[in-house]
C-alpha cells in the first residue's frame, strides 16, 4: 500500500491537521505525519503540541500517494525541501492537497494555473493563475485538491478519503454521524 503524508510546521491549524489525520486513518489510508521542524514535536497555532511520525529528512517521498498541507500559518511556504518534493510529486500527476492558507504554496509553485481552487478568505492573491471558487468548501481539479478552512475540514478530509479509498468516505461519514 502506498503511503500518504501530511506536513506539520509550528503554527499549523490543529483542526485541519488532526481531523484530516483521524478521518484518513479511520478510512484505512496509510498516512504519516511529517515534521517540518527540527524535532518530532510540533506545536499548533493554538498551543497543541503534537508528536509527528517522522522528520522530513527521514522520508523518501518518491512513492507517495498524496501530499497534504494543512494551513494555519504561512511558515509552511518557507520550507524549500517541501516545495521541491511537491513539485516532483505533482510532475508525475501525484495527488497534492492543501487547505486554508496552504494553497498559497501551490499557487507560488505555479501548480494552480488554470485549475479551479479555493482557500481561506484573504489568500486569493497567492493562488496565481487559479480559477477561484472561494465559496466552495473543497475543490478537486485533476490531481490538486484545495479546501477553504478549519470549519470545513470534514468536507476536505472526506474528499481526500474518497480520492484515496473508493467507498470509504461514505462509511466514515456515517460513523461520524455526518450522514
Amino acid at each position: 500500500m502506498k503511503q500518504s503524508y501530511i506536513f506539520l510546521v509550528n503554527g499549523f491549524e490543529e483542526i485541519e491537521a488532526l481531523a484530516t489525520i483521524d478521518i484518513l486513518r479511520r478510512g484505512g489510508v496509510a498516512l504519516q505525519s511529517v515534521s517540518l521542524a527540527e524535532t518530532l514535536t510540533v506545536t499548533g497555532g493554538h498551543g497543541v503540541a503534537v508528536t509527528a511520525d517522522r522528520l522530513f529528512d527521514e522520508v523518501d517521498f518518491s512513492q507517495a500517494q498524496m501530499l497534504i498541507l494543512p494551513g494555519g500559518t504561512v511558515r509552511i511556504n518557507e520550507h524549500k525541501g517541501l516545495k521541491e518534493v511537491i513539485l516532483a510529486h505533482a510532475a508525475t500527476d501525484g495527488r497534492v492537497a492543501a487547505i486554508c492558507a496552504a494553497p498559497m504554496v501551490l499557487g507560488g509553485l505555479g501548480l494552480l494555473a488554470g485549475k479551479a481552487a479555493t482557500c481561506y478568505p484573504g489568500y486569493e492573491p497567492y493562488l496565481k493563475g487559479a480559477m477561484l471558487r472561494t465559496q466552495e468548501s473543497v475543490v478537486t481539479d485533476g490531481n490538486i485538491t484545495t479546501g477553504r478552512g478549519p470549519g470545513l475540514t470534514f468536507d476536505f478530509a472526506l474528499e481526500l478519503l474518497s480520492l484515496l479509498c473508493e467507498g470509504a468516505a461514505d462509511e466514515v461519514a456515517r460513523q461520524l454521524l455526518l450522514k
